[in-house]
């Protein structure tokens, strides 16, 4: 007789549960830094028209409901992140927020200031893990 008994039926599951187990966490974490580049993007994108708006009014957009003035849009392409503008002591003239529309607890939201710095609220991973 030929075919495959139960014992040799497990094992070939139980293989396919840890390469499950290993390779999942894996291609999360993939998916969400390809999704965090869609919110760097946003935040670039719209810190550039700052700066444009800047220098034909000499003075930057401090509020989100004046986006538009920015020819610019409060979401991400794909929608897997929103944006928000304000400005704090210190941040160079405004700071940019751009808020997943999904889970991502390690680096949460991402922020850009007119200086430059970079940020993000989530404690799990550093900065740099977050923005690359």
């Amino acid at each position: 007789m030929q075919g495959f008994t139960l014992i040799e039926m497990m094992i070939v599951v139980a293989i396919i549960g840890i390469l499950a187990a290993v390779a999942y966490p894996s291609y999360a974490e993939y998916v969400k830094r390809g999704n965090r580049s869609e919110g760097q993007a946003l935040l670039s994108d719209i810190a550039a028209a700052q700066e444009r708006y800047y220098s034909q009014n000499n003075r930057y957009i401090t509020a989100t409901g004046d986006i538009a003035k920015l020819n610019a849009s409060t979401t991400s392409t794909t929608s897997k992140y929103t944006l928000a503008v304000s400005s704090v002591a210190s941040d160079g003239g405004y700071t940019l927020t751009a808020t997943p529309q999904f889970s991502d607890v390690d680096c949460g939201n991402l922020t850009l200031n007119a200086l430059g710095a970079r940020e993000r609220t989530g404690t799990k991973k550093t900065r740099d893990e977050c923005w690359r």
